[in-house]
C-alpha cells in the first residue's frame, strides 16, 4: 500500500461537519472547511455535505473519517446525536470511497481525536466534551478495542452523553456542568488508572477548574489531525 501523504480528514461532528487534508505526521496543510451539522442528519443529506467539503481542498490520496457512534468494518452501527434508525449498518467507508475515488477508513470520533493527542506512551485516554461525550484509550501508543463509555449510566437513568452533552450544559448552566466535568474526571482516574488523559472536543475550553495532574485539554483540530494515524501506525514517543 503506498503511504499516504495527503490524507483527507473528516470530522462528522453534531453541530459540525469538517474537513481539512493532513500529512502523514497530522499537519494540517492549507486551510480547514466547517459547514454546521444538517438536523435531521440521514445519510443522504450527511454523505454529499462532506462530498462537497472535500471538493474544497484539492487533492489527497486518502480519506479518514471520524464519527459520533460504534463503528465496525467501516460501517456505522450508533449513531446517537445524527439518527441511529437512519445510519445503522451504513457503509460510510465505500460510500466516500467510492463517491471519492480513494480508499478510505472510518473511526469512531474520540478515537481519531485521540490517535492525535496523546504521546504514544503508557496508557492513555482521551475524552471529547461536545455535543456529547466521547473517549478512547490507547497503550503505548496503541488504540484499544472502542468502548462507549458514553453510554454507561451516570445518573437517574442517563448516560454519560446526556450528562456531559451540551444539550445539557445549556440547560443547567456552565458552574454546574462544570462540577460535574470534574466529577467525571475524578471517576475516570479510578477507573482506568492513566498515566494521562487529554481532553478535547468543543466544549472542552468551557471548563474552568484547575485540571487534575496528567491531566490536559488538546486542539478540536485533533479531530482531523488523527487521520494520520488512521493510516499508519504511530512510533512510540
Amino acid at each position: 500500500m503506498t503511504r499516504p501523504s495527503r490524507i483527507l480528514g473528516i470530522d462528522v461532528g453534531g453541530s459540525g461537519l469538517k474537513a481539512a487534508i493532513v500529512d502523514a505526521n497530522g499537519k494540517i496543510l492549507g486551510r480547514r472547511v466547517r459547514v454546521k451539522t444538517p438536523h435531521p442528519g440521514p445519510p443522504d443529506v450527511i454523505v454529499p455535505a462532506l462530498v462537497e467539503l472535500a471538493g474544497k481542498l484539492g487533492r489527497f490520496d486518502h480519506i479518514a473519517i471520524g464519527f459520533p457512534g460504534y463503528v465496525k468494518r467501516g460501517r456505522v452501527i450508533t449513531a446517537p446525536n445524527l439518527g441511529t434508525e437512519a445510519w445503522a449498518g451504513y457503509p460510510l467507508a465505500e460510500t466516500l470511497a467510492r463517491k471519492l475515488g480513494k480508499p478510505a477508513k472510518l473511526a469512531n470520533d474520540a478515537d481519531m481525536q485521540g490517535l492525535a493527542a496523546i504521546e504514544g506512551t503508557g496508557l492513555e485516554l482521551a475524552i471529547t466534551l461536545g455535543t456529547g461525550f466521547g473517549s478512547s484509550w490507547f497503550r503505548d501508543g496503541e488504540l484499544l478495542p472502542h468502548m462507549e463509555l458514553a453510554h454507561y449510566p451516570a445518573r437517574h437513568g442517563g448516560d454519560y452523553d446526556a450528562y456531559l452533552g451540551d444539550k445539557t450544559r445549556k440547560k443547567i448552566g456552565s458552574a454546574k456542568w462544570n462540577k460535574r466535568v470534574q466529577k467525571t474526571l475524578a471517576t475516570l482516574a479510578t477507573v482506568f488508572n492513566y498515566d494521562h488523559l487529554y481532553i478535547g472536543g468543543g466544549n472542552a475550553h468551557r471548563i474552568k477548574f484547575k485540571l487534575p495532574p496528567r491531566v490536559s485539554l488538546v486542539s478540536n483540530d485533533d479531530g482531523l489531525k488523527g487521520g494520520a494515524w488512521l493510516w499508519h501506525a504511530r512510533t512510540k514517543a
